[in-house]
């Protein structure tokens, strides 16, 4: 499986079935699940906590962190996806609309005029 071959629809799948198998359902309440993810959030979030900003560019470098960090994020994002199951959220739209209100609550204007020197 690869970014530039696989569907948000098959890693719904791919989530669902793990949970199906194990007979998860009954503890992947919104609640749990979001609790959850807040945890695999502060999991990831360990491996920066005393990086500079440099540094932590840097892990790209470092094979055995990359993996790490990589394990972390696909938990964060099995989760994220699990509750969006649970939810029965369309992912696609829900992002779509959630940028589209960034748009305006951000505008490229005030954005390039506050990061100039």
């Amino acid at each position: 499986m690869s970014d530039n071959e696989t569907t948000v629809q098959e890693l719904r799948n791919l989530v669902d079935r793990f949970v199906a198998e194990r007979s998860w359902q009954k503890h992947h309440a919104p609640k749990n699940l979001s609790m959850a993810l807040a945890i695999e959030a502060a999991e990831l979030m360990e491996h920066f906590q005393w990086l500079d900003v440099d540094a932590s560019r840097d892990i790209v470098h470092d094979t055995e962190t990359l993996q790490a960090v990589g394990e972390e994020l696909a938990d964060v994002v099995c989760y994220a996806i699990a509750l969006a199951n649970t939810l029965k959220l369309d992912l696609s739209t829900t992002i779509a609309k959630k940028m589209r209100k960034n748009e305006l609550k951000y505008p490229v204007s005030e954005e390039l005029h506050r990061n100039e020197p």
